[in-house]
């Protein structure tokens, strides 16, 4: 009896053992395939931000205009795009002409500040480097830089349709992701997701917000100014500002290096003028549109867009921050308020539906 009962408690640790070895292993599989499907994943993310501004729109028009909530996404998508193919009427050509003399003096400043440095002309030397290659590796490079455009261009086209797909139906999604989970988790994984699918609400409320007032302030200073082509230079600020830290500085960096080929003058009134800018942004815009938002150590953030653009390149840079805001809002609620007991704040939690507490 006793060699019987051993047997069978041997039996079942086996089956125990081989049980959990098959969970890691499909763990790392799942890894793995993830590590593979990074750039994919990486874009259903970039297109749940865009449902997000969708929602949000479609919100401000059902609560404020009394738009039917089944009308509402369909309204402000229409807004949105109306409002792209008005300001394209309006500033489009003035715009292109003037990216155009951008694109046209950019190589020039560069050269100019490069030779003051004692670097040489970087045109020249990369003429020559490309004068040393055959003509079928020129043309490859230009192919490759092509299918990059056009690679980009098509990722932008299926994150934006992606996007309007996942505002229509934001639950469908939802839910099906906390299927996913076993059911005892279900609560805690729904109010979790919720959090966090706020908490990029906030920021990209507040941060659409700030590109929009470091854009005219760039434009109006750099025009002031007198630079060329301001409304382009103002337009590069803003969007360069999505990405916090690093895009103040990569948006100001065009402007500055145009503004040394005018002259020493011009380009001291130019990098004093970004760095008002910035400080009115820092103190003044970003404290009042983001009273809300959950406060992310500045340093942490700045690791996070920095391991995203070393791991995944532009696309990482760009969705850098916020994949951290989401990581932070997780960490918060999950380990240190569920698991550790400590209490913390998480943005937008006060706004969970009844009946969605946590589990």
């Amino acid at each position: 009896m006793d060699e019987d009962g051993y047997s069978f408690r041997k039996i079942m640790g086996d089956a125990e053992f081989v049980r959990k070895t098959l969970i890691v292993l499909g763990l790392s599989l799942l890894a793995l395939l993830l590590w593979k499907l990074a750039d994919v994943a990486l874009l259903a993310f970039a297109a749940v931000l865009v449902a997000i501004i969708l929602r949000a729109f479609a919100d401000l028009l059902a609560r404020y205009l009394r738009v039917p909530e089944r009308w509402s996404l369909a309204a402000a998508s229409l807004l949105i795009f109306g409002l792209f193919v008005v300001l394209a009427i309006l500033f489009g050509t003035q715009i292109r002409s003037q990216f155009a003399n951008v694109a046209e003096q950019l190589p020039g400043a560069i050269d100019s500040i490069s030779r003051n440095f004692g670097f040489g002309s970087v045109t020249d030397n990369l003429n020559d480097m490309l004068s040393d290659l055959p003509a079928g590796g020129i043309a490859s490079r230009l192919a490759g830089i092509g299918g990059t455009i056009l690679g980009g261009l098509t990722n932008a086209v299926l994150v934006i349709v992606a996007g309007v797909y996942i505002a229509a139906s934001p639950n469908t999604y939802l839910q099906g992701a906390i299927k996913l989970f076993p059911v005892r988790h279900h609560l805690r994984v729904e109010s979790s997701l919720r959090a966090s699918g706020e908490a990029l609400r906030l920021w990209l409320i507040s941060q659409l917000i700030a590109m929009t007032c470091v854009g005219v302030l760039s434009t109006l200073a750099y025009w002031w100014i007198g630079l060329p082509s301001p409304y382009a230079l103002g337009l590069i600020a803003g969007l360069a500002d999505f990405i916090p830290f690093l895009g103040p500085f990569l948006g100001a960096a065009t402007a500055v290096l145009i503004a040394f080929t005018m002259s020493g003058e011009t380009a001291l009134w130019t990098i004093l003028a970004a760095l008002v800018i910035q400080q009115i942004e820092g103190n003044v815009i970003q404290p009042l549109v983001t009273k809300n938002l959950i406060a992310t150590p500045p340093a942490l953030a700045l690791f996070a867009i920095l391991i995203g653009s070393v791991l995944f390149g532009t696309l990482g840079l760009i969705v850098g921050f916020p994949l951290a805001v989401v990581v932070f809002v997780l960490v918060k609620k999950l380990y240190v308020r569920e698991t550790l007991g400590e209490p913390t704040t998480i943005p937008g939690e006060d706004k969970a539906r009844p009946g969605e507490a946590e589990g």
